[in-house]
């Protein structure tokens, strides 16, 4: 283990045994440059190949290896808070375990860090992925940045970002379990400044962010930020009422000064329907709410861990 180190990296993986390798070769060759003293903590998620046989023989032989292993899966960014529960650094780098975002590119958050900056985010120019995996990230963030509340969100920027101690210790008191670190990390506030770099293609192996995790770190992103689904339904719900009002004034008029007669199933029908329509999804978007403060009354811890390695 190393003593006082100056700089952590923090790594979660998840079924990444044909990365870890020249994770492990990329990883050392960088850090081996810097004149900081530095630390790797790997955080295993769970893993059910080889994942932690291979991080648990490259920790025998690397003092600056340290391992944490999950009981089961509890996702990336409970790994990631894991990692920031026990890293020991004055800052720390977050960087994904499958070499998307490249250990090139941590001497220059260093270097922005040791101009007085408390965060160091990437921005990425350019990701060598599917377009439309691309284009919905583009407007996700978009979409995020603009209903925020009280916090400016970075366009474009994911996990990878160095964060000084201060920070580490902002983002560790906050309790609660439906995280979106990197929303976290932005509502923090101190002083915050971008890198660009471009994102590579996954090195090896299938992307662990499915589409349902994809949704799900979305919905994190949205409810725990914004207000917006809440004012959509009283907007919705005020534009129906009106829309109603309007019809109720029209069957009148056609009942008191005109012959015509309105046909009454079908217009009563799809008004029920669409108003039921309605007011289900406005109380999904509401249960969203609800089921996040209920997740919140349980307490219960944001990961297990079952082994540690090299503490």
């Amino acid at each position: 283990m190393m003593v006082n180190p100056q700089i952590s990296i923090i790594v979660p993986v998840y079924n990444e045994e044909k990365v870890i390798p020249e994770l492990l070769r990329r990883l050392v060759y960088v850090l081996a440059k810097l004149s900081e003293r530095y630390e790797i903590l790997f955080i295993d998620d769970g893993s059910r190949d080889s994942t932690g046989e291979l991080l648990y023989e490259a920790a025998k032989n690397n003092a600056h290896l340290r391992v944490l292993q999950f009981s089961r899966n509890f996702g990336h960014q409970s790994a990631v808070s894991a990692g920031l529960d026990h890293v020991s650094g004055e800052a720390a780098v977050i960087i994904d375990g499958d070499l998307q975002d490249p250990p090139e590119i941590i001497p220059m958050l260093i270097e922005e860090w040791s101009k007085g900056y408390d965060v160091v985010y990437g921005v990425r120019v350019r990701r060598k992925e599917w377009w439309g995996k691309r284009l919905a990230y583009f407007l996700f963030y978009r979409l995020l940045k603009r209903i925020a509340v009280g916090v400016d969100l970075p366009l474009d920027s994911g996990d990878f970002a160095l964060i000084s101690r201060p920070v580490i210790d902002v983002i560790k008191s906050m309790p609660e379990r439906n995280r979106y670190v990197r929303g976290l990390r932005s509502w923090a506030g101190f002083k915050q400044v971008g890198v660009s770099y471009e994102r590579d293609a996954r090195f090896a192996g299938e992307a662990k962010y499915t589409f349902s995790k994809l949704l799900k770190l979305a919905y994190d992103g949205i409810f725990s930020f914004s207000y917006m689904p809440l004012t959509l339904i009283t907007y919705f719900g005020f534009a129906a009422s009106f829309v109603s009002f309007l019809a109720i004034i029209l069957i009148l008029y056609f009942k008191l000064f005109t012959s015509y007669s309105l046909p009454g199933f079908a217009s009563t029908a799809s008004m029920i329907l669409f108003l039921g329509g309605a007011q289900l999804m406005a109380l999904g978007v509401i249960g969203e709410y609800i089921k996040r403060i209920y997740d919140e009354t349980k307490q219960r811890p944001h990961y297990i861990i079952s082994k540690k390695i090299g503490f």
